[in-house]
């Protein structure tokens, strides 16, 4: 078990690195091979020549390329310093660059917005988590019947819409219509007003869930139906295990492998930021600051929320990686 998780934690680490080099070379590398100034991302177009060598010297991007790389790594792992003569600028580890808006370390940016992000990511999987694998392990119970039925059409329904428009389309019934909801206010906090805050994030939770509840429900009922029919099923049923044994510690226990792998990568995914979903109902979070850094040119903040994203992306596999070894200890073997 420990060579196990030895294993998987050095895949971590190898795939941080590939991802923070391939992240490198689309920012820097690129636009070097092709002979175009990278600077120019940093200071626009209409910059005069002064300026554009003075934000080079401090950015660093007079260097050779392999220079450059190496200041880029060390400032991940020990921070870096942003000189250019007496205009000196530290950046603290893990060092994604400063942001050209806000003239501030992106790090430090992202990890003030992140709390929204996460609690929007935890809230949302809690409920698709419930309800979805709840819809699909009925409905595989109940096959062909008017549940069944009922339940694939909604998922259906799920998956084929947009967060966008369900976001559009809730809020407008919900908040304007009915007024059951406030406006969404981005300036309220837990810690500030919990009432408030529960009532802001409620219909975020319930949007984002119904798209990825859909998806879950409808992968639940076909894993489902397909463990039913194995013969260790029939065998605990025809030894007079209660249904709810056969259920809930047999087929379920199979169920969850397939459902683990999709959930680390749909949260995963989201803790790098919900765009859509943040970008409908105005919360500042990852998603929004990645839109933000898109629309406004900001690339130190773009690289940021890549490099974030793709942490928790990876750090998801490894948890479910783990997971496996204990839903199904052969996987230990691998």
């Amino acid at each position: 078990m420990l060579l196990y998780i030895f294993r998987r934690l050095l895949n971590v680490v190898v795939m941080l690195l590939v991802v923070a080099t391939i992240t490198f070379g689309i920012f820097f590398l690129v636009p070097w091979l092709q002979h175009t100034d990278p600077v120019l991302r940093y200071v626009g177009k209409n910059a005069n020549p002064v300026a554009i060598a003075g934000i080079k010297v401090k950015l660093g991007l007079d260097k050779p390329i392999y220079e450059q790389f190496w200041l880029y790594l060390k400032g991940l792992v020990a921070g870096r310093s942003y000189s250019n003569g007496p205009d000196t600028t530290w950046c603290p580890a893990p060092c994604m660059g400063i942001s050209t808006q806000t003239q501030t370390p992106v790090w430090g940016q992202l990890t003030g917005d992140f709390p929204v992000t996460a609690w929007l990511a935890a809230g949302a999987a809690t409920i698709w988590l419930v309800f979805g694998v709840g819809t699909g392990v009925l409905s595989a119970l109940r096959k062909r019947s008017v549940i069944d039925r009922a339940a694939m059409v909604t998922a259906l329904a799920g998956v084929s819409l947009p967060v966008y428009f369900t976001g559009l389309v809730a809020s407008a019934l919900f908040i304007y219509n009915l007024g059951w909801l406030p406006e969404s206010n981005p300036n309220v906090s837990l810690g500030s007003d919990p009432g408030a805050w529960l009532q802001n994030m409620l219909l975020p939770w319930i949007t984002l869930a119904f798209l990825f509840a859909a998806t879950y429900a409808r992968l639940t009922r076909a894993t489902m139906l397909d463990v039913l029919g194995e013969d260790y099923i029939r065998t605990a049923r025809a030894k007079g295990l209660g249904e709810g044994t056969v259920i809930g510690k047999h087929a379920m226990r199979a169920t969850m492998t397939p459902i683990l792998t999709v959930f680390g990568m749909d949260l995963g995914g989201l803790l790098g930021g919900a765009i859509l979903t943040e970008n409908v109902f105005n919360l500042h979070g990852l998603g929004y600051d990645a839109l933000n850094g898109i629309t406004k040119n900001d690339l130190p903040m773009i690289m940021g929320v890549t490099l974030f994203a793709a942490f928790f992306i990876v750090m998801a596999n490894l948890i479910v990686d783990l997971f496996y070894a204990v839903v199904d200890p052969r996987v230990r073997l691998a």
